[in-house]
């Protein structure tokens, strides 16, 4: 059905057999090049919404529908009418070739990668199925025919083929910039600024009404995570000083909060 909604959009076959034979007869005419491809485009659009629509996220379809046009007018040159070839069939190999090779460009993983990749996707099937479980690294090397050490080089490299480009599209916007992976991402290693402040607000909420002393020993111990030597080295306090004081600021803390239960929703 989109085939033929595709063709349906095209002019009529009298029609555009004239602008061939003006085509032909000046193929450095830009004009009657440029109106049959126009015309023949829908057929573009056609095969690049067939090859996009099975390819991961992260492909752009207008990024197709180029390449595929560069295709079609390689077609248009080429073409030799007296063969009796309908263009429509003639072109649409050309048409994909050129949006294939567009997506070769674009994959920095190398084939021979992808293709290790899909025998070892391959292979631990096969032996899940037979064992009902995941294989180990010398069940999967045996049915390989490979050492460990190869097997274990293999699986590095396959691992490329599951890398995420950050620039991939994540979702679309009203605005002129769509959300891409880069800006969804988390940094597992930055602070989370609200948990920073909830930190802040415990350790505040935990250390009033205590003095100096007995403050420093709670920050330096829980949130420095000192030892009591190093505590009582720093407060020039004995180490079992240091260890009283906790377990009197504790037990007096304990009671304190005790009665504040409530207030924290438990």
């Amino acid at each position: 059905m989109a085939l033929l909604a595709a063709r349906q959009k095209m002019a009529p076959q009298e029609e555009i057999d004239l602008v061939w034979n003006e085509y032909k007869k000046d193929p450095s005419s830009r004009e009657m090049r440029n109106k049959l491809v126009e015309n023949y485009l829908p057929l573009v659009k056609y095969n690049g919404e067939r090859i996009w629509s099975r390819l991961p996220d992260g492909v752009e379809l207008d990024d197709l529908i180029s390449a595929g046009v560069f295709g079609l007018m390689d077609a248009i040159k080429a073409y030799d009418r007296s063969r009796g070839v309908k263009f429509e069939t003639y072109c649409v190999p050309r048409i994909r070739g050129a949006m294939l090779d567009e997506l070769r460009s674009m994959d920095w993983v190398p084939r021979l990668v992808r293709s290790k990749a899909s025998k070892l996707a391959a292979g631990v099937k096969k032996l899940e199925t037979e064992h009902g479980r995941s294989p180990t690294i010398h069940e999967l090397a045996a049915h390989m025919e490979m050492t460990v050490p190869d097997l274990e080089k293999m699986v590095r490299e396959a691992n490329a083929v599951g890398l995420i480009s950050l620039n991939k599209k994540w979702y679309e916007t009203d605005s002129y910039k769509d959300v891409r992976e880069i800006d969804v991402l988390e940094d597992k290693k930055g602070e989370d600024p609200t948990r920073r402040i909830q930190k802040s607000d415990l350790m505040r909420l935990v250390t009033k009404g205590l003095n100096r002393n007995e403050r420093l020993i709670i920050i330096l111990y829980y949130y420095e995570e000192m030892t009591m030597k190093e505590i009582g080295a720093t407060l020039d306090l004995s180490e079992s000083r240091v260890s009283q004081m906790h377990s009197a600021i504790v037990s007096r803390l304990q009671g304190q909060l005790g009665r504040r239960r409530p207030e924290f929703g438990t």
